[in-house]
């Protein structure tokens, strides 16, 4: 039954957990609505740990665990299983009417007044099979990302149609061209802004003014680096994940290694006390890196059709060196990170588009509850 109590609608939030830069994106925004919106009913549907979840949306919100969005089929963070990607959408496609149908009746007895999707398509068409306001967000969908790796075919017509079908889909900047979408609204750069602690941190590890901080993050797609064969560099430690994902633990042995998730400060603040971010070509960790004016070293991942955007719009506003594979799985960095200590401080970039979002889901939730 749809919400009838209108000094209440209710927001449910379809977020991918195809790593985690569909949450980077999404959590800020909601952090944001719910300060114009106090009273706004939310509901998080993701795969995404719940632990990861509460410690980015910082706001009350119901809790579903969700395997509504494919992405790819991943052997890393960087290596894209095509076969088995392929196997994968054509059973979740094999009896598609149905699958749309039984997110519809999901969300009428959920009562949502709106859903916005990062960027599962599944519940956009649940919503608009039962008529209910949709809109995405995203610096990609999944319409380019599968023709991309496995051609156009009734799969990609789907997909494509969800989208197309959207209220709007709302293109966070750096994106991809997405050509195919007639309802393309651009967005100024998503990011939850950080600040930087690093004299609590040096106090907090006991470190020098001279000693040099890198988060090595690969955003949350397993992919263990061998971090145990990495040569030490005089005067640089790393901060490192170890227990986001329980049953993929690095368990990192490094004399120089510090375990991320034994700080007690947030991701987006340690990002910012950091002296570089060592990551794969990502919409959170480039952005982020970008306003917090944090250089970057980057693995390449030239097949990801994300990737050359997000790249040049880093170049361009961020201080930022690209590695081989190779480079980064042997450690010798050590040349990269001084270059990139030695190269001038960009000025910071501004995450307007978190302000942009929550005001455009402000109006279209108050004419969704009339």
């Amino acid at each position: 039954m749809r919400n009838l109590n209108r000094t209440m609608p209710h927001l449910v939030i379809s977020i991918s957990g195809h790593g985690f830069g569909h949450l980077a994106q999404t959590a800020p925004i909601l952090n944001r609505l719910h300060q114009l919106l106090p009273q706004l009913h939310i509901t998080v549907r993701s795969s995404v740990p719940l632990a990861h979840l509460r410690s980015r949306i910082h706001v009350p919100f119901d809790h579903l665990s969700s395997e509504g969005d494919l992405g790819m089929v991943m052997s890393s963070a960087i290596d894209v299983c095509v076969a088995e990607s392929r196997a994968a959408y054509r059973r979740f496609h094999a009896d598609w009417e149905a699958r749309v149908a039984g997110e519809a009746g999901l969300l009428r007895e959920l009562g949502a007044d709106m859903v916005f999707s990062n960027v599962g398509y599944l519940a956009l068409a649940g919503a608009q099979y039962a008529g209910i306001a949709n809109v995405a967000l995203c610096s990609l969908n999944w319409f380019d990302i599968y023709r991309h790796y496995c051609g156009e075919d009734e799969i990609s017509a789907q997909i494509l149609a969800c989208y197309t079908h959207a209220d709007a889909f709302l293109r966070a900047t750096p994106g991809m061209a997405m050509a195919s979408l007639p309802n393309l609204l651009p967005v100024a750069p998503i990011a939850d802004l950080g600040v930087s602690r690093r004299d609590e941190l040096n106090r907090h590890l006991c470190l020098s003014e001279e000693e040099r901080l890198v988060l090595v993050s690969l955003g949350g797609i397993t992919s263990r680096l061998p971090m145990e064969r990495w040569p030490r560099i005089d005067g640089v430690r790393w901060l490192v994940q170890d227990s986001w994902l329980v049953q993929d633990s690095w368990r990192v042995q490094h004399p120089d290694a510090i375990v991320l998730e034994s700080l007690p400060f947030h991701f987006s603040d340690l990002l910012a006390s950091c002296d570089a971010l060592l990551c794969k070509p990502g919409y959170g960790s480039f952005v982020e890196a970008a306003c917090s004016a944090v250089p970057v070293a980057y693995v390449s991942r030239a097949d990801w059709p994300e990737s050359p955007v997000l790249i040049e719009w880093l170049q361009q506003h961020g201080e930022c060196r690209e590695v081989s594979r190779a480079t980064l799985e042997g450690g010798k960095i050590a040349g990269v990170l001084h270059a990139l200590w030695q190269a001038p401080q960009r000025a910071r970039i501004l995450p307007n588009g978190v302000d942009e979002v929550a005001q455009w889901l402000l109006h279209h939730l108050s004419r969704s509850g009339n």
